[in-house]
């Protein structure tokens, strides 16, 4: 079947999003970031480690100078599920007063991450805060969290590649794909 193989222990890989297909919607991202936060002091905040690969080449489609600087949480261990339980593991090394913040995650699922990162920014007086996420999933939310930018919306299944992992392997896998 086209878009799948087979994985160790009969795991089937279906992709959910091409290569090309995530290319095009950063590059729309891009733009559209580039609008909103021109002339504005911006700093993007990658979250680590998901989101790196999405925040380099998301930074790379914004034409307005920009900071970058990262945070690493942990919430999910090995598992698939979030323990709901936010750690900030190492914290910012920009003073981000009055400046302007968007908050770059891989995905939004429970939303406890992100409402914890918004949170412990906010105690640290930015000019404004919001969030752009690769994926959306909005049937899992344990919070009340609508990401300001969106790549794509997906419905409840476990994704990895494209910098997702699952253990510590599949982030280099540059498409987004789930196991059958």
């Amino acid at each position: 079947m086209k878009g799948e193989k087979i994985l160790e222990g009969n795991k089937r890989e279906k992709t959910l999003f091409s290569r090309e297909e995530i290319n095009d919607r950063i590059k729309a991202l891009g733009v559209d970031l580039s609008k909103y936060y021109e002339n504005k002091n911006l700093v993007v905040v990658s979250l680590l480690r998901g989101s790196f690969i999405f925040a380099a080449d998301l930074v790379r489609e914004i034409t307005t100078p920009v900071e970058v600087d990262f945070i690493t949480t942990a919430s999910y261990g090995n598992s698939e599920v979030s323990s709901g339980v936010v750690e900030i593991i190492h914290d910012l090394r920009t003073d981000v007063k009055g400046k302007d913040i968007l908050i770059v995650d891989d995905i939004i699922d429970s939303g406890y991450t992100l409402n914890r990162v918004i949170e412990h920014i906010k105690e640290k007086s930015p000019n404004s805060v919001k969030v752009c996420v690769l994926l959306d999933k909005p049937s899992r939310r344990q919070v009340d969290l609508t990401p300001d930018f969106k790549g794509f919306t997906i419905p409840d299944v476990f994704i990895v590649g494209y910098g997702l992992n699952y253990g510590d392997h599949y982030r280099n896998i540059p498409y987004i794909f789930t196991f059958e």
